[in-house]
């Protein structure tokens, strides 16, 4: 009897010590926890080929906002490495030209991961892959398609794509293809297909039957709705925010974010800044457009406004988004300590999309996108290196570590076995 007594005393000590430890953890260092425990995964980062090379390369701290030392220093586990092609005539010429570009793309990333760095970073077709080189010691990357436009006519280039690694396209970007109409039609009213082309819906099928998740974060309202329909797995929105809290096409509203919830799908918030909080960021790009020249100018720069992005020739846009993040930090320096200049869009703005799609359509139905060294980037986390702050703002709002490891990529992970789930039957059926 003595010694059951003693037994219990004993683990009643233990269990108050523990209580008495945990209350006494800081909010920083709950954070601090949290974040090493989880898998953090960001669903869209650009890419530059010229940064895939043997003397310039993401094993060093280059000026890109995604790269090997800033994602060790910010704890970001899985970068999505996005194979992106601007769009030109929907032509067989057209066609060729971009799928050049694409292949140039998949292999830079094949470069990094297989010849470049195998000891630091390696390639995850699946989620048991991403666990596995994250128990390594490695970081992970992945493949995205960001528009399927330089797959042309030829449906087998799916296949090709899939092979290469993608694992998730979207059917269309700032611009209609040949498979879905594009957001941007809202500004005019102008559509080619009212949603998907036949192609489109073939697409849809072909996607399905390989295991490559849809992505709707370009396609217009009707196109996503159609590929809801069509498709036998769930979707996903690879890097956009809410509608009803920032107006901008690129977002969902509510009807759109309840049907991804239906679909068991997962929207990736995504942290840029026009997306997020317009009368900010328009106050605070007014407020930086000339600084921003300024920069260019004294570095012997080309600058443009991203009205003009669309305007440029693909080596332009190469250039101007090689140059883009160094331009904003040198500017942003320059202005820190000028009392006049309007607030930033901050990682606060961010959590508050968060937030907002949690409570329309749960927590299962929602994860992270920075869009980096694509437009990407707000204040608090303006690279990978301050990839913390995002789980440091979630604890202070009060999310679990279970919450929090599911908005970091538990969900995405779990839309991406359901994908792969849903092909595999469909090839044993």
């Amino acid at each position: 009897m003595k010694q059951f007594l003693y037994l219990f005393c004993f683990l009643l000590a233990l269990s108050c010590a523990e209580k008495k430890e945990k209350l006494a953890e800081t909010t920083l260092e709950k954070a601090k926890r949290i974040h090493e425990d989880v898998i953090t995964i960001d669903t869209h980062n650009d890419i530059n080929i010229n940064n895939f090379t043997d003397s310039i390369n993401y094993t060093q701290n280059l000026e890109t906002q995604v790269n090997l030392p800033k994602m060790k220093e910010g704890g970001l586990d899985v970068s999505w490495l996005i194979v992106y092609t601007g769009q030109d005539t929907l032509t067989e010429a057209g066609y060729a030209k971009a799928k050049e570009n694409a292949m140039q793309k998949f292999e830079a990333i094949h470069r990094l991961c297989e010849e470049i760095a195998p000891d630091q970073i390696g390639l995850a077709l699946t989620s048991s892959d991403v666990r596995e080189i994250i128990a390594s010691g490695k970081k992970v990357a992945m493949i995205g398609v960001e528009n399927a436009y330089p797959i042309g006519t030829d449906m087998s280039q799916f296949k090709t794509y899939f092979d290469l690694g993608a694992r998730y396209i979207s059917l269309a970007h700032n611009g209609h293809s040949q498979f879905s109409d594009s957001n941007t039609g809202e500004a005019d009213g102008q559509w080619l297909h009212n949603g998907l082309s036949k192609l489109g819906e073939e697409a849809v099928n072909e996607m399905n039957r390989l295991g490559i998740m849809i992505d709707v974060s370009h396609p217009s309202k009707e196109a996503m709705r159609q590929m809801i329909s069509l498709s036998k797995a769930p979707i996903i929105a690879s890097h956009s925010s809410a509608r009803a809290l920032c107006g901008h096409s690129r977002n969902l509203d509510d009807e759109q974010l309840m049907m991804m919830k239906k679909n068991g799908g997962v929207v990736q918030t995504v942290a840029f800044s026009s997306y997020l909080n317009t009368e900010k960021n328009d106050t605070r790009a007014a407020y930086m457009k000339s600084i921003y020249q300024q920069v260019a100018d004294s570095l012997d720069i080309d600058w443009y406004e991203r009205s003009q992005f669309s305007s440029l020739t693909d080596s332009q846009k190469e250039s101007f988004m090689e140059n883009y993040p160094k331009v904003l930090k040198v500017g942003k320096e320059l202005v820190k300590n000028k009392s006049d200049a309007p607030a930033e869009v901050n990682v606060a703005d961010f959590v508050d999309h968060i937030d907002y799609m949690v409570k329309l359509i749960g927590i299962d139905h929602v994860g992270i996108s920075s869009d980096f060294d694509g437009g990407g980037g707000i204040e608090g986390w303006n690279d990978a290196s301050e990839t913390f702050n995002v789980t440091l703002e979630l604890v202070e709002r009060g999310y679990t570590q279970e919450e929090i490891a599911k908005l970091w990529g538990g969900n995405l992970l779990r839309v991406l076995d359901e994908v792969q789930a849903v092909a595999k039957n469909l090839g044993e059926s």
